[in-house]
Order: structure tokens, then C-alpha cells, then sequence
């Protein structure tokens, strides 16, 4: 069975974020697919510290929420993210979450497959939904696409359930990532993982 890891980078753990992520979760397991929601937002979460101890240890240094989602990561097949925007950007703790959890993770992440969804009351939810697809583009992972880019409108708590097209949105969403795991385990099965290169590092001075 294909499972899902879904981040709630919001403090709010029934707010309009979390509306998001459980009209996703109801079609995940409609499709045969087991979830997991943790919530990141009202953690205390610092930001990477750049000590390199995750190289030699195989975890980061702060043993918090980033090591504990470490291992549910790398058993999951796909990763939601999904966050409030705030000043046009994703939530600072949650992208301090995922700059140490995707740095200090040394798994192949390739093919897991990378989905992501901004809540705003109005605008900037674009920015967001750019700055949290980059986690995934990095890491060779693909990333999963809607009807529309991955938006749900809501300010006060519960509103994101007024709009129809933002759920129908993650509920697509939701449906297409299920689709894409399911054929990259088939294809796995039958031709295995693409043949990667030596990595090559180039620095600009």
C-alpha cells in the first residue's frame, strides 16, 4: 500500500490549512492510500545552524520534530506540504522544518512524489506554492499538479469551506498524486529507478 506524509505548517491545528489537507486525506484513502497529518506549525523549530553533523551522524543535531519526521519520510511514497502564507511566503517554521529535514536526510528521495498547497486569505498564495515546490525539484522527486495551482482562500477559521474551487483543487490534487504513485510503483516494478550520474558540484566565486 502507498503512503502519504502530510505537513500542516500552520499553528493552527483546525484551521483553514488543516481543511485543506483532510479533503485530501478522504480522497487519499478513498483511492486505497494510507495518510499520516502531523502538525509542524505550532512546533519549536530552529532553523538549520549549517555544523555539518548531519553528515557524520546521519541526523540533525536538534532532535526535534525534523528527526522524527526523518523516518516517516523516507518510508512514505509521497509528501504534502501545505501552509498559511504569511508576507507572501510559506510559514518560517515549517520552511525551517524542511530546509533540516530534506538537508539532513541522506535517502534517495527520487521518485517520492512531492505535492504542495498554500492557504491564504487573499493573495501570495502563488509565492508559496512556487517556494514549497523547489523542496521537491531538488531532490528529483516529481511533483504532483491540479486543475489550477494548489490555492485554498480562507481568513477566519472554517471559510476555506466556502470555497468550492480550492477544494475541488486539492481534491484533483489529491487524486493525480495518487495516480502518479501508483504508476512510478509500477514502473519501478517493471524498469527500476532511472540510472543517475556521479553528481557534479560547480561553485560560482
Amino acid at each position: 500500500m502507498s503512503k502519504v506524509l502530510m505537513l500542516n505548517g500552520s499553528p493552527r491545528t483546525k484551521g483553514n490549512t488543516a481543511i485543506a489537507l483532510d479533503e485530501m486525506k478522504r480522497v487519499f484513502e478513498a483511492e486505497g492510500i494510507e495518510t499520516e497529518i502531523v502538525q509542524v506549525g505550532n512546533k519549536a523549530v530552529r532553523g538549520c545552524i549549517a555544523c555539518g553533523s548531519c553528515a557524520r551522524n546521519g541526523k540533525c543535531v536538534f532532535d526535534d520534530v525534523v528527526n522524527e519526521l526523518a523516518g516517516k519520510f523516507e518510508e512514505s511514497d509521497g509528501l504534502v506540504v501545505a501552509s498559511p502564507v504569511y508576507y507572501a511566503s510559506a510559514n518560517a517554521t515549517l520552511i525551517a522544518c524542511l530546509d533540516r529535514l530534506f538537508y539532513s536526510t541522506g535517502f534517495d528521495k527520487s521518485m517520492k512524489v512531492g505535492a504542495s498547497v498554500a492557504v491564504a486569505r487573499r493573495g501570495g498564495c502563488s509565492v508559496t506554492y512556487d517556494e514549497l515546490n523547489k523542496y521537491f525539484g531538488i531532490s528529483g522527486m516529481p511533483i504532483a499538479t491540479s486543475q489550477y495551482w494548489n490555492s485554498v482562500h480562507g481568513c477566519l477559521k472554517g471559510e476555506a469551506e466556502q470555497d468550492a474551487e480550492g477544494l475541488q483543487t486539492v481534491r484533483t490534487l489529491a487524486r493525480n498524486m495518487a495516480f502518479l504513485m501508483k504508476s512510478i510503483a509500477l514502473g519501478k516494478d517493471a524498469y527500476g529507478l532511472p540510472e543517475k550520474e556521479a553528481h557534479v558540484s560547480t561553485n560560482f566565486i
